[in-house]
């Protein structure tokens, strides 16, 4: 590397002191090569967004077979660059230079582009390239597969997709005793299967019989809302709701697709949400509106000057996924908040009678019903579908569970067993969600886990924010944002994990107590 062979008869001449003021320079002019390369990366990773998009929002069906290989081509592009020799120069100058007056974000993004290194050196180019073919196919595969509510035409492109995620997470740690927690830590850093195992055991002893109980009560009367709701008026308020909550529309647009997401083309400047409406559930394209807004709130929050660099990304899936809940259900399932809107809902929909009343609404957005669909579940029965996504995907990676071992059968076990329903066929039951099409085997728990961050992290805000919840009835969200700022968005991932975070937040790690203490004094009071 030319830097490194200018300096390097300085050193030779001088003595110590003067030795130590180059070092000190050296560390700096490393630490810029190293930003620039990681911009580098940072753009093509939006490159690759931006496809990712179009291809969910806006690509003709034929096109899949030819954006497959657009991904390839960027995928092994990208993991050239994250693999370049002379960002292993830069890392390893920077591992013996003195970094001493480097700030504390700045040796977070050294650390952090050290792990993505060494993570990305250890996976062959060809599996890189073979990995992102096959997930962009498998998208498809899966879309005809749901359509047609068949799990075999999906089955074949599931058992390569496990085959090679099995052989990634040997790549990357060739002694590990769980290839799951290897894949999961992408997602999770430092999460193991045992404190899943604990936290998720202790979620099915007190949820399974408290969603029994409330079977028992009847559900809250909801005819007032068995209409046809235009989606084109639902998608106004929606896109309404979302800027008051502080989505910024000239850094940002929202669309409609079959699976709602949110995707960073451009880092704080360009951030796009999707979700999807149905003519004959209002609540579902409302709070799925509010849903990614939150995840779109914390990309567009995280100051440009980091935003492009490895320290400048949510700390885990889980706390990302904290700040999406957050705001769909400590705020967006909230009865102040509903006071503010309803006005506006009688207004856009003059079908709903007037004699109906917020907390009529609120009460009906709060039922508790067991469901197959996980994207439609309450928030009572959401951690099961869950538990029961990671228990089949953990199996599978960990080879415990093939692909031929009747997924769909077992599937349907468990639903029952944890839910007390049977899927009637695949598109309701195993072929529901994209996320295995994509390969991202580890990513269910961070669902739960999000949830349980968000439960705590509010209950900080609530602490630190006089009358939180009643701003929302003015339509006031501002100081709640502001607060995610300070303490969630404008970190980053310089603190290396979430319960780093969320102990820094709130003073403890992550505890699943706060969120089921919410859950069942919510719901008591509801159902009581």
């Amino acid at each position: 590397w030319m830097l490194s062979r200018r300096l390097l008869p300085s050193f030779i001449r001088i003595s110590f002191p003067v030795r130590r003021i180059h070092i000190m320079a050296e560390a700096e002019q490393y630490y810029k090569s190293l930003v620039e390369k990681q911009q580098e990366i940072s753009s093509l990773n939006g490159i690759v967004s931006l496809l990712q998009w179009d291809q969910t929002v806006n690509m003709p069906q034929g096109g899949a077979e030819a954006r497959g290989k657009h991904l390839s081509i960027m995928s092994g592009i990208i993991h050239d660059k994250k693999t370049s020799p002379d960002l292993g120069v830069i890392l390893t100058s920077l591992s013996t230079a003195d970094t001493s007056k480097l700030t504390g974000m700045q040796k977070a993004v050294i650390r952090d582009a050290r792990r993505n290194y060494d993570k990305s050196t250890k996976i062959p180019r060809d599996l890189a390239t073979r990995l992102a073919e096959l997930e962009a196919s498998g998208y498809d595969t899966w879309v005809k597969a749901r359509n047609a509510s068949d799990f075999a035409i999906f089955k074949p492109i599931l058992k390569q997709l496990v085959d090679l995620n099995r052989e990634k997470a040997k790549c990357l740690d060739p002694s590990a005793s769980s290839p799951y927690e290897v894949l999961m830590d992408d997602y999770e850093r430092g999460m193991t299967c045992e404190r899943l195992d604990s936290v998720f055991s202790e979620i099915k002893k007190t949820l399974i019989p408290f969603i029994a109980q409330i079977k028992q009560k009847p559900a809250p009367p909801s005819d007032f809302l068995k209409f046809k709701f235009d989606t084109k008026v639902q998608a106004e308020l929606s896109h309404q709701i979302s800027k008051d909550l502080g989505f910024d529309t000239t850094k940002g647009r929202l669309d409609v697709s079959v699976h709602p997401f949110t995707i960073s083309v451009a880092p704080s400047d360009d951030v796009r949400i999707t979700t999807r409406y149905s003519e004959t559930d209002l609540v579902e394209g409302l709070t799925g509106t509010i849903h990614e807004t939150g995840h779109a709130l914390y990309e567009q929050g995280i100051p440009a000057e980091i935003s492009t660099l490895p320290a400048g990304v949510a700390v885990s899936t889980g706390i990302h996924e904290s700040q999406s809940l957050l705001w769909e259900r400590m705020v967006g399932l909230n009865e102040h908040f509903w006071d503010h809107y309803w006005p506006s809902i009688h207004s856009k929909f003059p079908q709903i009678p007037a004699t109906s009343s917020s907390s009529d609404f609120y009460r009906v957005i709060n039922t508790v019903t067991p469901g197959m669909i996980r994207v439609e579940a309450d928030e009572v029965t959401y951690p099961l579908h869950i538990i029961l996504r990671y228990e089949i995907e953990e199996a599978l990676i960990n080879g415990k569970l093939e692909v031929d071992d009747n997924l769909p059968k077992l599937w349907n076990q468990k639903m029952q067993e944890y839910l007390g329903l049977t899927p009637n066929n695949d598109k309701e039951g195993i072929l529901q969600d994209v996320h295995w099409s994509a390969g991202l085997f580890g990513y269910f728990p961070t669902y739960t886990l999000g949830a349980i961050y968000a439960s705590q992290l509010f209950n900080a805000a609530k602490k630190q924010i006089t009358g939180l919840e009643t701003q929302f009835a003015e339509g006031k969200f501002s100081e709640l944002k502001e607060w995610l700022f300070k303490n969630i968005y404008s970190k980053g991932s310089i603190l290396p994990g979430g319960d780093l975070l969320c102990q820094d937040v709130t003073g403890e790690v992550l505890n699943p107590s706060f969120f089921l203490n919410y859950l069942k004094e919510k719901y008591s009071r509801l159902y009581g």
